[in-house]
């Protein structure tokens, strides 16, 4: 009997999910003119809001990661996606809420989307965790693209919905409807989704032995039952992931944050017609980030888990480096939007290898380790939309847009530091042995 595919199916809901969390974190950034107008908020407090968020979800993404391997990433999801959908509808009526008359309207919307950020936390971690789970080694990188692809997918969608929907109804129908969203996908997922293959009425023996084909033993015979933080943390190669992933945090929150207000305000496009434009940096994403999982999944068929992963992140993110440096300098307002939209797509080519290679060094604690440098992604996040716009105002939009190039590049050249050949428990299974030996 041919194996059924209801890995495919987790896949799919997952990209739901991950692209209704790009509509529900992007919507203030299209919102952004509005509601600064409406009451009358500087540049620097609308960044502060943005970076609100990006504080939030910074924060909660180790207890996220952490959860999503004690808990399963089943239940925890769907948590997450309940709290972070209400507070995305409470964006909508933050000016009504009690909390506006004690702190002012700018900190109530700083508190509201901080929240929006602890909600979708655990979101990637979850989603990390369930690829490991569901997918096998050899189709590992595909399956991490396609959740990443939905953040793409959201973020593309978000530009002209949140435009049509304030042009239409007002910048609060768009909080409304991207919230409401939220609550049909999480009785979907609640309904179709186990955390593990072995326990889902429709998988079959040959899915699972798919599954599990190439899959080691060392996990189930070594792996503690709490994450082994000092393990993680005394590799070197660990310390490599998270700082590139910090580094390549700043870069994408250029897109995530800024491209909207960058194109209206710089560009001079208007606001109707920057709706479409916004689309192209995601759309590119989406497209990109499946065919970084093929690249990725091809790669290390053929060189190995070491060059295979390290290849596409430095190609991707140098040349991401470089078509951000040409966008900035070029005085044709479409053409640097597609410039742009080449580095955001080169961006989710090369992303899905960090989230791949949190799954090949420890399958066990992969929700924690993808905590960890999803940790560093949103502080590289926290401080691009506030820096931004600081070097924009000091030293113009080419600078602010070269450090965001540098760090890309920077980001791509210390994945020769890592080694996603070396699971953490294997590497300690043979340094302990090694020790034993000598002694």
């Amino acid at each position: 009997m041919p194996p059924t595919r209801v890995r495919w199916t987790i896949a799919l809901l997952l990209l739901c999910i991950t692209s209704v969390t790009y509509l529900d974190r992007l919507n203030i950034m299209v919102a952004a003119t509005r509601i600064q107008d409406e009451f009358a908020l500087t540049e620097v407090q609308i960044g502060t809001i943005l970076s609100a968020f990006v504080l939030g979800y910074a924060l909660f993404q180790i207890p996220g990661g952490i959860l999503a391997d004690a808990l399963g990433p089943r239940r925890l999801l769907g948590l997450a996606l309940f709290w972070w959908s209400v507070f995305t509808i409470l964006t909508a009526l933050t000016a009504d809420l009690p909390l506006t008359r004690w702190m002012g309207i700018a900190w109530a919307f700083i508190l509201v989307r901080f929240l929006v950020g602890v909600g979708e936390a655990p979101a990637l971690p979850g989603a990390n965790k369930m690829i490991g789970l569901w997918m096998a080694p050899e189709e590992r990188a595909l399956g991490n693209g396609i959740f990443i692809a939905g953040l793409g997918l959201g973020g593309a969608l978000a530009p002209p919905l949140v435009v049509w929907l304030m042009e239409t109804w007002g910048w609060r129908a768009s909080f409304w409807v991207t919230g409401l969203l939220g609550f049909p996908l999480l009785m979907c997922w609640l309904m179709a989704v186990t955390d593990r293959p072995e326990n889902h009425p429709r998988v079959n023996e040959a899915e699972l032995a798919h599954i599990r084909g190439s899959r080691g033993t060392v996990e189930s015979q070594t792996a503690p039952s709490s994450t082994p933080w000092r393990l993680v943390l005394s590799r070197a190669d660990v310390w490599a992931l998270v700082g590139s992933y910090f580094l390549a945090g700043y870069t994408a929150y250029i897109f995530f944050t800024w491209s909207f207000l960058y194109i209206v305000n710089v560009r001079k496009l208007p606001v109707a017609r920057a709706g479409f434009w916004t689309m192209a940096p995601f759309l590119a994403m989406a497209i990109l980030s499946l065919v970084g999982g093929r690249v990725s999944d091809w790669t290390t068929r053929r060189w190995g888990k070491r060059w295979g992963r390290r290849l596409p992140v430095i190609s991707g993110m140098s040349l991401a480096s470089l078509f951000l440096i040409v966008g900035s300098q070029t005085s044709h307002a479409r053409l640097a939007i597609i410039c742009l939209a080449l580095a955001a797509g080169l961006t989710g080519f090369a992303t899905v290898n960090w989230w791949a290679t949190t799954v090949d060094l420890t399958r066990r604690f992969a929700g924690s380790l993808a905590g960890l440098m999803n940790t560093a992604g949103n502080l590289g996040g926290v401080a691009s939309p506030t820096l931004t716009p600081y070097l924009a105002e000091r030293f113009g939009w080419e600078m602010a847009l070269a450090v965001a190039a540098a760090a890309a590049l920077l980001a791509g050249a210390l994945w020769v530091f890592i080694h996603p050949d070396r699971p953490l428990e294997e590497a300690a299974m043979s340094t302990g042995a090694h020790h034993g030996g000598k002694r």
